[in-house]
């Protein structure tokens, strides 16, 4: 049966108090929910999206007060972060309590959390009355939905409810952050907060080292090799000059290249007349989407994003999306 589409909020939390699979929207992506304390229900968001076990969800909160219902203690590093940053784009991977499945966090110490900037998810989640474990609301490795249409095509007929919230402003997933006892903490993904806000605020983090396998536990979603991805072939070009003419092409760019280019390509897809990023992050995924959908195109060409700011995430996601 097709998924139930409603801005019903009191029927969305009722069907996460008993088990069942709601999508809703966030300010980052639109996120496939369950409650995160009920392993049932955590593994229906696994199958549903032909997800990995080892691949962890991110907890959602309605506010910091929920923290101590989840994880066992907050460093004084992690609440200046929570203090400025949330609600937000951020998620933070810190030490997990017995009551979180392994489930969600794929067996490992640490549980990825977050507190939403979107008023409707903070108060699906305040009057569910659990914490909520949502990974994107796509077929696991695929574009991110930003529109309850998106989750709609995809994943209709795997759940149970989408609670349609409109667009998402930020267009690109949570950034996550791993708060180690000694040290600086570890951005595992870039994303919807910069690096540049996170390090004025606390100083230096680091990038993790080296990279684990397909096979192995993964210590935050998005971190595969492969993820992301239109159905079509993507390839990143460094310059529009280089790609190959034809109707057939596709073209994700940043801004306008030219009349020259438009007239070389099947179609183009234009993030920002002005260049913004983050004005090319909320249309990102759904640009992506379109060339994708688009029964003209046979390949996908993208041009790279400056590397400050949103364009460390966007170049992220190209990458992965490439693979």
């Amino acid at each position: 049966m097709p998924a139930e589409l409603t801005t019903d909020l009191n029927r969305a939390a009722e069907f996460l108090r008993r088990g069942e699979l709601v999508a809703f929207a966030t300010e980052t992506v639109y996120g496939l929910g369950a409650n995160a304390l009920d392993v049932r229900a955590v593994a229906r968001v696994f199958a549903a999206k032909q997800r990995p076990f080892f691949d962890p969800l991110i907890v959602h909160l309605s506010s910091a007060d929920e923290l101590n219902t989840v994880v066992e203690d907050v460093p004084k590093i992690a609440r200046q972060l929570i203090d400025q940053f949330w609600p937000g784009p951020l998620t933070l991977v810190l030490t997990k309590k017995e009551i979180v499945p392994d489930l969600v966090t794929a067996g490992l110490p640490g549980v990825a959390v977050r507190v939403p900037d979107h008023p409707q998810a903070r108060e699906l989640i305040r009057r569910s009355g659990v914490p909520v474990a949502a990974p994107s609301a796509n077929p696991f490795g695929r574009i991110s939905p930003t529109t309850a249409e998106h989750v709609l095509q995809h994943l209709g007929n795997e759940i149970d409810l989408v609670l349609d919230g409109g667009p998402c402003r930020i267009g690109v997933e949570s950034t996550v952050l791993q708060i180690i006892p000694e040290g600086a903490p570890v951005l595992l993904r870039p994303g919807g907060l910069t690096r540049e806000a996170i390090e004025a605020e606390i100083g230096p983090i680091c990038l993790p080292e080296g990279s684990r396998n397909e096979s192995e536990s993964q210590t935050a979603p998005g971190q595969l090799p492969k993820h992301y991805a239109p159905q079509k072939k993507l390839i990143v070009a460094e310059d529009w000059r280089h790609i190959p003419a034809g109707s057939c092409v596709g073209v994700l760019a940043l801004t306008f290249l030219c009349r020259e280019a438009s007239e070389r390509f099947g179609h183009i897809e234009t993030l920002s007349a002005t260049g913004d990023l983050n004005e090319a992050a909320s249309n990102f995924f759904a640009a992506l989407r379109r060339l994708d959908d688009n029964q003209k195109i046979e390949v996908i060409y993208a041009t790279p994003f400056p590397a400050h700011g949103l364009g460390l995430a966007l170049n992220d996601r190209l990458a992965r999306a490439a693979r």
